[in-house]
């Protein structure tokens, strides 16, 4: 017995007969079997593919940021008006409110989600069963696919909210927090389990310590700047009451406070003789900084435009993945008899710390 073709509204999206979000659906389970299949050699895992698949999960996590921001710019937030369900009647975007673009926009994000989960859920299960085992790779292997699902429950309060700027710039600031722990277990992947023992002069990593702390200010202080903004991801969301060139001025004096601190870690890390591989990830720091502030004044020169704006997030994500390299690279995990090592010119010693 056939079932009925589905029934399309008149403004739905159609390729090759069938609607656009069955598409949608038909690429993420096979986005999934791909995944499964690739990690079908996680079942038996060593290090090295383990690194590669966590270098993996980086990607995904911080590239959902941005396909989040093209659902914000093309003012389609409420694409799916409803969370679970994308409109009241269907999981699938069918007879809702607004039109067929911005359902299938948001509805492809929600999609993107599973994909981010997969990769986690398979990253954990190739932490259990790698051998010896590692408390530290399971502990964040577990909290990873935990964070990414929170981030569901979060978008779906921002949606309950009509895209309240606080509920999508907590979207957004839970979305950074995991990307730090999946930066923590690409880092822990390449280190073995024990002790952790500076890289650096104990003010080198003070330095670096408040330049992580600033940029995660710089983050959320942009998300009061997104919530003040045009791009609300819809025509009637709220808007903060703030004056948009008072809080875009914070902003790049927060900015530039970051760049200070970069360029100040920078002369520190060479006058030093901090290891080379730190060096360069402080110089695709300041890269990646120099790139950001021009893409950042470039769209405020000409009034947000909705490319620019993704762009600029991706480089958001891109700045903070550096300025966590670097901090984690201040310090490293070594085997419980390694001996230590000079750390540099500054006459100390690579002594172990008690904080990660």
């Amino acid at each position: 017995m056939t079932g009925s073709p589905p029934v399309l509204a008149a403004d739905d999206l159609v390729l090759l007969g069938q609607p656009f979000w069955l598409w949608q659906v038909g690429v993420a389970i096979v986005g999934v079997a791909a995944l499964l299949i690739l990690g079908s050699r996680l079942w038996h895992p060593r290090i090295a593919t383990l690194r590669w698949w966590a270098l993996g999960n980086i990607v995904v996590n911080a590239g959902i940021s941005v396909t989040g921001a093209t659902v914000r710019v093309t003012e389609s937030g409420l694409g799916c008006s409803e969370w679970p369900r994308c409109t009241p009647e269907s999981f699938v975007p069918v007879g809702g409110d607004h039109s067929a673009f911005n359902a299938a926009i948001e509805f492809g994000n929600r999609t993107v989600t599973f994909l981010v989960l997969a990769v986690g859920v398979l990253i954990f299960m190739a932490a259990l069963r790698l051998r010896p085992r590692r408390r530290d790779l399971i502990t964040m292997a577990t909290i990873i696919p935990i964070g990414v699902l929170g981030q569901g429950v979060v978008g779906g309060i921002t949606v309950w909210s009509d895209l309240h700027p606080a509920a999508v710039g907590g979207h957004f600031l839970l979305s950074t927090l995991v990307v730090v722990l999946t930066v923590a277990f690409y880092v822990r992947c390449r280190q073995p389990e024990g002790p952790l023992r500076r890289t650096v002069t104990p003010l080198t990593r003070r330095v670096a310590g408040v330049l992580t702390v600033v940029g995660f200010a710089l983050i959320v202080l942009g998300t009061v700047v997104t919530g003040t903004g045009p791009h609300g991801g819809d025509l009637e969301a709220p808007r903060y009451g703030f004056d948009i060139v008072t809080v875009t001025r914070l902003h790049s004096g927060l900015a530039w406070l970051t760049v200070a601190l970069s360029v100040a870690l920078m002369v520190l890390l060479m006058r030093t003789g901090a290891p080379r591989a730190l060096r360069v990830q402080g110089w695709l720091l300041l890269a990646a900084l120099t790139a950001q502030g021009a893409i950042g004044y470039t769209q405020y020169a000409l009034g947000l435009p909705e490319a620019l704006v993704v762009l600029h997030v991706l480089g958001s994500a891109l700045v903070w993945v550096a300025i966590l390299r670097v901090w984690f690279g201040t310090a490293e995990r070594v085997a419980a008899d390694a001996p230590d090592v000079p750390t540099g010119t500054g006459g100390t010693t690579g002594e172990r710390v008690t904080t990660p």
